[in-house]
């Protein structure tokens, strides 16, 4: 979608049209107020908003009850992270101090979105239909008659920052070799290193997963921390100004967070633990314990260790509950015994080959006596 095509869906017709496709409803034939819509309409108009449609269809994942009231280009869904993740980091963002803020390179927009339901957000990026974009979704999302975001489509590395804390996102779709390089980005990761600690305050968004070396001392941040949602890791976040200002970390803090649960894992500075054969329990660590590297941490609090060959499942000789972690019981299965309902095989070393263990999960709880 162009410029001219979201203008276009912002006039009366592009409107009635949206409502009426929408109205309709996925698959099928439509109803028939989208079927008159539809023929009194131009072809270029009816599929901006058949993609329109289409795309707040998948956005409903991330973006809940507002999807069908925003706008998206197919990088914006892919590259969101779920709503809670933006509201989360907001959470966080309070206990900065700050009153206007400054995203950058807005990316799918989301985070500038949620600071403005409480800071003065002057909003920056370089492409008009994202900035445009940002406008029309303040209000789908806030719900305010009175904007507290400020799109400008500028030259953002020219930009005179006016603001108390920078926050840019560099999420971008992997390169051809499936990799993310931050500093091949527009702009690079250099740049907008060197963009928040000039302010002091802010974040960088990046992929959960960039390059091996991609991000030297993980940008001296003053915390790194990946953030995942229901299983699924979503983002790293480069933290600055949670410590005195101006000052750099001398060594990075990691963090794992998950949600919906809210739980953080933070790092203890525990060596390596020791490989261990597998025991009556095993655990699958979240991803994001995974990527912040904190499978110390987890095995201390399981009282295990990591598998051997088994790549990052732990396994304990004792039943440990805790959130960063899936924890499954190790069965014994008759040969040739029906499929387990619920049941997962692990592929584990043994001192005669490789070996398949079968397991069920373990309730996150373990039920309260009545």
């Amino acid at each position: 979608m162009d410029l001219q095509a979201f203008r276009a869906l912002l006039s009366d017709e592009g409107q009635s049209l949206l409502a009426a496709l929408g109205d309709a409803g996925p698959g099928g034939e439509p109803e028939s107020a989208a079927a008159a819509a539809l023929r009194q309409s131009s072809p270029a108009l009816v599929a901006a908003a058949e993609e329109q449609v289409r795309l707040r269809g998948q956005a409903a994942v991330k973006f809940g009850e507002f999807a069908p009231r925003m706008y998206f280009t197919p990088d914006l869904v892919e590259l969101s992270s779920h709503l809670a993740v933006a509201e989360y980091k907001l959470d966080r963002v309070r206990e900065m101090g700050v009153v206007l803020v400054e995203p950058m390179f807005l990316g799918s927009g989301a985070d500038a979105l949620v600071l403005s339901r409480e800071y003065y957000t002057l909003a920056v990026d370089p492409d008009p239909l994202t900035t445009a974009m940002a406008v029309a979704n303040e209000q789908a999302l806030n719900g305010r008659t009175e904007p507290a975001l400020f799109a400008d489509c500028e030259d953002v590395a020219a930009f005179g920052g006016r603001g108390e804390a920078d926050f840019i996102d560099l999420m971008r779709p992997p390169g051809p070799d499936g990799g993310h390089d931050p500093e091949s980005c527009g702009p690079p990761l250099s740049w907008a290193l060197e963009q928040v600690r000039s302010t002091g305050l802010g974040w960088i968004r990046l992929p959960p997963g960039p390059a091996p070396g991609a991000v030297p001392d993980l940008g001296r941040a003053d915390e790194a921390e990946w953030i995942s949602y229901d299983g699924e890791v979503q983002e790293l976040v480069l933290w600055f100004g949670l410590g005195p200002r101006g000052k750099p970390a001398d060594i990075t803090g990691r963090r794992a967070t998950l949600l919906p649960a809210g739980a953080s894992l933070t790092a203890r500075g525990l060596p390596g633990p020791s490989v261990r054969p597998a025991g009556r329990y095993l655990y699958v660590p979240d991803p994001a314990v995974v990527h912040a590297g904190l499978l110390a941490e987890v095995a201390e609090d399981i009282a295990g260790g990591p598998v051997d060959g088994a790549g990052t499942l732990l396994a304990s000789d004792e039943l440990r509950h805790t959130p960063f972690a899936t924890a499954y019981e190790v069965i014994d299965v008759p040969t040739h015994a029906p499929e387990l309902e619920g049941s997962v095989e692990f592929v584990v070393s043994a001192a005669d080959g490789p070996k398949v263990l079968i397991a069920v999960p373990v309730p996150a709880r373990l039920p309260q006596a009545s």
